[in-house]
């Protein structure tokens, strides 16, 4: 197996190159926008087919480049359901398995609480953690959904039940680390080794971090691999992304199946429908996304929390109630419709378009 460990110093980001000497088949887990051409150079250099993209979780400090990679190689973008980057072509959802040839055999861990779509990913006798867990700490839950508790059980109970001698790579350091293991963080890392799960949240919540730098840029554009969102739904519109679901395991397929499930309605009848006071609209965005802009009032949910929240949000609004929902282009507010309909919500529209339809009107 080749493996490479880069850091951009910019983010204090890990990027991970792994590949099967054979089949010269590779993958890089959460690259960044910046090194493009590195990583590009490394793969001509090395002789090796770039796979698949891998994100851990849609980074607040960085934009991905694995959108990028995508248009240069081809390789498939790869990231949690929860995460709602929405044209990734595999959307993970834990105990997955993927492989590069024949013996390089890389699990997928569905990790959350820093964000609430974070994934890990297990290969051989190594995990990549992302933002899960540090080298003597972890990331933060205070923004992006997250969520202390979650954060504390996916640690404890999956990456921290690995056999002891398991090499730790995490997506950051800052402190000049490379590499931990199993056993040391669960025995020495100061926020978590003899911990309650109470006392873990009390640290959480008190924190104090200032904001990430490029919070309000990173976070949107990551939504959609890295690239341009008009780019990013012109190449999920390609011919490619349209061959029948069991063809393809992609979010493509599964949105499409799930526009085919919804009414959708055009702008001028969704405004409409706002115009007659009798319709509640709900945004499933991200928080960031929303607070960027939005319908006036929207509620919002993001679509990672419809399925757990929706009831207790529309506490007092019949099941038969009018519901125009909306995400940034009319995928996830599909996806999420879906949800609704199965929990029982029977009078649900989508925006054809989203919010970016909403703005150019």
């Amino acid at each position: 197996m080749i493996f490479r460990q880069l850091f951009d110093k910019a983010s204090c980001t890990y990027t991970y190159l792994i590949a099967d000497l054979e089949s010269h088949e590779a993958l890089f887990i959460d690259p960044v926008e910046g090194n493009i051409d590195d990583y590009l150079a490394l793969l001509k250099t090395l002789n090796l087919n770039l796979v698949y993209s891998f994100e851990t979780h849609v980074h607040a400090d960085h934009i991905s480049a694995s959108g990028l990679l995508r248009q240069a190689t081809g390789a498939s973008t790869c990231i949690g359901l929860h995460c709602g980057a929405e044209t990734a072509d595999y959307q993970l959802e834990g105990d997955e398995t993927f492989t590069l040839g024949t013996r390089v055999i890389i699990k997928t861990l569905s990790t959350p609480g820093h964000t609430p779509g974070s994934m890990s990913f297990l290969c051989n006798d190594r995990v990549f953690t992302g933002d899960a867990l540090f080298i003597g700490g972890c990331g933060r839950t205070d923004f992006q959904n997250g969520d202390a508790g979650d954060l504390y059980d996916s640690v404890t109970q999956k990456i921290f039940s690995l056999p002891g001698e398991t090499l730790v790579y995490p997506a950051h350091d800052y402190k000049g680390n490379f590499v931990s293991c199993v056993f040391q963080e669960k025995t020495k890392n100061p926020r978590l080794a003899g911990k309650t799960r109470e006392e873990f949240i009390e640290i959480m919540g008190n924190l104090n971090l200032p904001m990430p730098k490029l919070l309000d840029k990173a976070v949107p554009a990551n939504l959609y691999c890295g690239i341009e969102e008009e780019e990013a739904q012109q190449m999920a519109n390609d011919s490619e992304f349209n061959q029948p679901e069991n063809e393809r395991r992609g979010v493509q397929g599964s949105i499409n199946h799930a526009k085919n499930r919804i009414k959708q309605v055009d702008l001028i009848t969704a405004k409409n429908m706002i115009e007659s006071n009798n319709v509640i609209i709900l945004d499933v965005r991200e928080q960031n996304e929303y607070d960027l802009g939005h319908i006036e009032n929207s509620i919002l949910l993001p679509r990672g929390r419809v399925k757990a929240e929706v009831e207790s949000v529309l506490t007092g609004i019949g099941k038969d109630s009018s519901i125009l929902i909306y995400c940034a282009s009319g995928n996830r507010s599909a996806l999420a419709g879906n949800v609704m309909q199965e929990l029982g919500y029977s009078n649900i529209v989508s925006l054809i378009g989203g919010y970016i339809a909403w703005k150019r009107g």
